[in-house]
């Protein structure tokens, strides 16, 4: 007799998420924010610089790859002010798809830890991402991984 394997993902009911705009995931603890060549290509437009002029005013080069550099004497994004985003709108494509990393959905201790964090993970007024979504947003994680070694 065969054994039959479930291959749904713990989360297959979906899970609660509602960014709350704390700024929590921005600042805190070290990190990095690494870009790919479209996220950069994006925040220099955004700023009204070249990709090379933006490069060399907002990232760092960490093992050959691009990273937003931190605010002076913090571990804050350069770009968080008064705990906002100010190129949400652009956003790298890492941020833009927190919480839906790997790492934090592995099993649902991870993601109970990674609530220890952001407030806006199984927040009471967060609507229910469903797994699609989820999975969708990780899958996009991963692509931007690929595409975060380049040179100007």
């Amino acid at each position: 007799m065969e054994e039959k394997i479930d291959s749904s993902p713990w989360f297959e009911e979906g899970l609660r998420f509602k960014c709350t705009g704390c700024g929590a995931c921005c600042t805190g603890s070290p990190g990095y924010v690494y870009l790919s060549l479209p996220d950069l290509e994006k925040l220099a437009q955004h700023k009204g610089l070249t990709n090379e002029e933006f490069a060399r005013q907002y990232t760092r080069l960490l093992d050959g790859q691009y990273a937003l550099l931190d605010k002076s004497g913090s571990y804050d994004c350069i770009f968080l002010e008064n705990k906002r985003c100010t190129v949400y709108e652009v956003r790298p494509v890492q941020c833009r798809t927190f919480p839906w990393w790997l790492h934090n959905l592995r099993d649902p201790s991870d993601w109970k830890e990674a609530a220890e964090r952001c407030e806006g993970i199984n927040h009471k007024e967060a609507p229910i991402v469903s797994s699609l979504v989820i999975q969708e947003q990780c899958l996009t994680y991963l692509d931007n991984l690929l595409e975060q070694n380049f040179t100007l």
